[in-house]
């Protein structure tokens, strides 16, 4: 799972790795004419280890664009884009561009698990497992692609208990009175959310509960805080309900482990 802080220094080290080989002025416009000139990369490597994230969008940008770029300077440009989308929390662009890298070199075992877990913060745990995969195929001692295979596999061996019901949420649809509820029961991705989450908040109160009684009654508590909220909250023009249910069964996944 993205791991906030530590995550963002590991993908800015790397990145900042990438870009650093950048000489100034390497790939500058050498002795051919105007139709030979090739944009400098070093605005681009100056901006990412500022990070400067508007500047390295724009100026990245316009290196990633340029088709006389050099793969390495280009390889790099699209690094620094992603590093610095992922700060913008704009996951999907970021996956982009780490899906161009991997185009121009599928060699490397950081970008798949990087972008593994950004497929992993968006809840596809199958993408993300197929890049840990790669990752590892790479780097059989890639010490955060094992983690997050390892971490990932004991997930997705919880869930499989419970795919096979997948077409119920966790409450009777056909008592469903309020919005929410209705909208769960009639998106098969919601409905599948909340199954997940009622069966894992059971076990992890229950496994809680055989050691200390008053930690399950606080466990339980937060899990009826947390409905209470969404019904509450469902409707606003800046809820998102696929996110806030997402972010609960990640949250009790990683109680359980």
């Amino acid at each position: 799972m993205l791991r906030g802080g530590a995550q963002m220094i590991r993908i800015a080290a790397f990145a900042a790795a990438l870009c650093s080989a950048l000489p100034d002025g390497a790939g500058a416009t050498g002795t051919g004419g105007p139709e030979d000139a090739r944009i400098d990369p070093a605005p681009c490597a100056a901006a990412a280890a500022a990070s400067d994230d508007e500047r390295i969008v724009a100026v990245c940008g316009t290196l990633i664009d340029n088709e006389k770029t050099l793969k390495d300077d280009r390889i790099k440009a699209l690094v620094a884009r992603a590093t610095a989308y992922i700060r913008k929390d704009m996951i999907d662009r970021a996956i982009d561009d780490y899906g161009t890298v991997l185009r121009l070199d599928p060699a490397l075992a950081d970008i798949y698990n990087a972008r593994g877990e950004l497929w992993r913060k968006k809840g596809d745990r199958p993408k993300a497992l197929h890049d840990f995969e790669a990752a590892l195929k790479l780097n059989p001692d890639h010490p955060a692609a094992k983690g997050n295979y390892k971490s990932l596999a004991l997930e997705l061996e919880r869930l499989g208990a419970l795919l096979a019901v997948n077409d119920k949420p966790g409450f009777n649809c056909a008592t469903a009175r309020r919005a929410v509820d209705k909208a769960i029961c009639g998106n098969p991705e919601w409905t599948s959310l909340d199954r997940q989450i009622n069966a894992v908040n059971t076990r992890v109160v229950h496994d809680a509960s055989r050691t200390d009684p008053r930690a399950g009654r606080a466990l339980q508590r937060e899990q009826d805080d947390f409905i209470t909220g969404r019904n509450a909250a469902y409707g606003r023009p800046d809820y998102d309900l696929q996110k806030v249910m997402r972010e609960r069964l990640d949250h009790l996944l990683a109680i359980g482990r």
